[in-house]
């Protein structure tokens, strides 16, 4: 059992990076909110909150509304830049080499940032490189890129790295095999893998090698999804909660963070915002509970199989 110092201390978990980032704060917030007005409200709701890492994207379209919504936190001096673990992310008609500096400044420009603490690879898939992000044939279906190798794409995150506008570099929606491909090559070695996780996808294998590789797991659906089968009414997790005065959200988040991943939790309401930061450390026993009592196993977003991401609509 945990003291409640301890406890109260978990929301603040920060994890060393193996790059001159010193360290990412576990629990962070996801910017993936389609509406650019719920998307500000958010992100500064986040922010007064507590939340200090926020995962954008170019994929999501709406960089330039976070960055005006962090700025204003800025300007305001509630919250300082240099606490604030600012990640993007690379998307996949970006993946030739002399288009990632391109794709990566101007996601600086729309953050309004000097520089990001983190750039990942969005998918390990290369698609046809142009100014549509989600290219298609006459057919509907997705036009790849032959032309270029994720190590390809890799050498060109990595001389990222050679000013401090980019302080850490990383991949997502990868599998071991294509970890592996990018560790026997890297100069700079990753350091976040982004992946769906929870306890209906817990990736054990793929954390421990990271643990092994002084690698950051960043999980993202750590609540599932709305769908079928909900994570949130699982009986193991409802259970759980209501015997440790936690909604069952706040278990799952903690359950994340004591096993040791960083995770991104999204929301446009400020009181689930708030919710969702007042995570508190579980008991051993319901940590072996979740482990060993939740045998349904479910991934939510198919896009390690194509590239495509599964929480965005076609379209945005």
């Amino acid at each position: 059992m945990t003291t409640g110092t301890e406890r109260d201390d978990l929301r603040y978990t920060r994890i060393p990076l193996s790059t001159r980032t010193a360290e990412i704060p576990a629990l962070g917030f996801g910017t993936l909110i389609p509406d650019p007005g719920d998307t500000k409200t958010a992100i500064q709701a986040a922010l007064e909150v507590g939340f200090r890492q926020f995962d954008c994207a170019e994929r999501y379209r709406n960089e330039a509304v976070v960055g005006e919504a962090m700025q204003a936190v800025f300007r305001r001096g509630a919250v300082r830049r240099g606490d604030v673990f600012v990640a993007s992310k690379l998307w996949n008609n970006n993946h030739r080499p002399e288009r990632v500096k391109p794709a990566f400044d101007a996601s600086l420009r729309r953050l309004q940032l000097d520089y990001v603490d983190l750039y990942l690879i969005h998918t390990p898939f290369a698609f046809q490189p142009g100014d549509e992000q989600d290219p298609r044939d006459a057919r509907g279906n997705v036009i790849y890129d032959s032309g270029v190798t994720l190590v390809e794409t890799w050498g060109a995150m990595e001389r990222l790295m050679d000013n401090d506008r980019c302080r850490a570099i990383g991949l997502s929606d990868v599998s071991i095999d294509q970890l592996d491909d990018v560790l026997r090559s890297a100069r700079i070695r990753p350091a976040v893998v982004q992946v769906e996780s929870h306890p209906y996808l817990p990736q054990w294998d793929l954390l421990d090698r990271c643990k092994r590789e002084g690698i950051v797991l960043l999980a993202f659906a750590p609540l599932g999804h709305s769908f079928e089968p909900r994570l949130l009414d699982d009986p193991v997790i409802t259970t759980i909660a209501k015997r440790v005065g936690k909604t069952p959200a706040q278990v799952l988040l903690a359950w994340a963070l004591q096993r040791g991943t960083a995770l991104l939790t999204t929301s446009k309401t400020r009181s689930r915002i708030q919710e969702n930061f007042e995570v508190s450390a579980l008991p051993g026993d319901a940590m072996r509970e979740i482990n060993d009592g939740i045998q349904t196993r479910y991934r939510f977003n198919e896009v390690v199989k194509t590239g495509i991401p599964g929480f965005i609509p076609r379209g945005n």
